[in-house]
């Protein structure tokens, strides 16, 4: 599975941004577990939203009901709608795929996750 993000950059703190993954590879397919991480300079990679393969969602608490996860199946790709973005969402977001779990039942334990995308950077001021 190859996963490439794209969308990061700098916004303002209120802001939204979206940002996309890509995903492609013999081992792809849509039914299995998706996530996005994120990783602040100085703190470990915490997992802050997942999608399932049956289409349903989790969320950490600091971006519930502000981030939205979603797949568009045709596209093979995947999305994370951020919304009111605050100061201390500047982080580098990475992609996750988890094709061994497809229901997410790892939950966000990232060494579960055996691909990932190269990152994109979201800083808000």
């Amino acid at each position: 599975v190859q996963l490439v993000e794209s969308g990061g950059g700098s916004v303002q703190a209120g802001g939204s941004l979206t940002l996309s993954c890509a995903a492609s590879g013999d081992s792809y397919n849509n039914r299995i577990c998706m996530a996005w991480f994120r990783q602040a300079p100085g703190k470990e990679r915490e997992g802050i939203a997942n999608l399932n393969r049956d289409g349903i969602t989790n969320y950490a608490d600091s971006v519930k009901g502000r981030f939205t996860i979603s797949k568009d199946k045709a596209k093979n790709t995947l999305y994370l709608q951020m919304n009111s973005l605050k100061p201390e969402d500047t982080a580098m977001y990475y992609c996750a795929a988890d094709p061994v779990r497809p229901y997410c039942s790892s939950g966000f334990l990232r060494w579960n996750f055996p691909y990932w995308g190269q990152g994109t950077q979201v800083t808000v001021s």
